[in-house]
């Protein structure tokens, strides 16, 4: 389980999280959901060790969260991949830093994301960069798997392999994957758990089904009504 406990971010004058509370449960996909600068980076930033909260504090299976990066996998929205390397290298190289590593897997995931080794990531497209940040991150063993805007920017097709392989991926029970979007309706049926942020505070948190059969809508209406009833 992920808990935050009271957690605000500053940096700067800019506030990011405010009194963010959140209690992530293990073993389910959970959507981060919210409009642009809501603070969703931030609290993904805070789970994967790489930012510490200015108050309140952040756990992860009990432990404080810069404890547990090697239980991890997190996928940034920026574009992080050195453009000299070849995939094989940018994967070589990655896995020196995971004992999770799984060699296996990561060939099978080559094979199914149609990338192969000698591509040079300078070279490639947007939506085969974006493969191949989720091959690194995917060809991990690691109890969570966070996503920052995985989709954004990336064409219908590469959208849907992108969502396929983190399906096909995922060990139900076992993992936990965090996707953080302002896209919804791409990923409204993977989620089960949804937590609706704005201005660095939870306005609706709970069951994606309990909450669609609650308000007869979909989660991306009722983003729509918790964000403008937010204002």
């Amino acid at each position: 389980m992920i808990e935050f406990r009271q957690v605000s971010k500053y940096f700067g004058t800019v506030r990011a999280l405010d009194n963010f509370q959140a209690q992530l449960a293990s073993g389910r996909v959970i959507g981060l959901f919210g409009p642009n600068g809501a603070g969703k980076s931030t609290t993904l930033k805070m789970i994967a060790g790489l930012n510490r909260p200015s108050r309140g504090e952040v756990l992860v299976d009990g432990l404080n969260h810069w404890m547990t990066r090697d239980r991890v996998a997190y996928l940034p929205e920026v574009d992080h991949l050195y453009p000299w390397m070849t995939v094989g290298k940018a994967a070589e190289f990655i896995s020196t830093f995971y004992s999770d590593w799984d060699h296996t897997k990561y060939h099978d995931l080559l094979n199914y994301l149609n990338l192969n080794e000698a591509m040079k990531i300078g070279k490639i497209s947007k939506g085969q960069r974006a493969k191949v940040k989720l091959l690194l991150t995917l060809s991990r063993r690691s109890s969570y798997l966070l996503l920052d805007e995985p989709l954004s920017g990336i064409d219908l097709l590469t959208r849907e392999e992108i969502i396929n392989s983190v399906i096909r991926d995922y060990r139900e029970g076992e993992q936990t994957v965090i996707i953080s979007t302002h896209e919804i309706g791409e990923v409204e049926r993977l989620v089960d758990e949804v937590i609706f942020i704005r201005n660095g505070k939870t306005v609706l948190s709970g069951n994606a089904e309990d909450l669609r059969e609650e308000k007869n809508m979909s989660l991306v209406e009722i983003m729509k009504e918790v964000m403008r009833d937010a204002r």
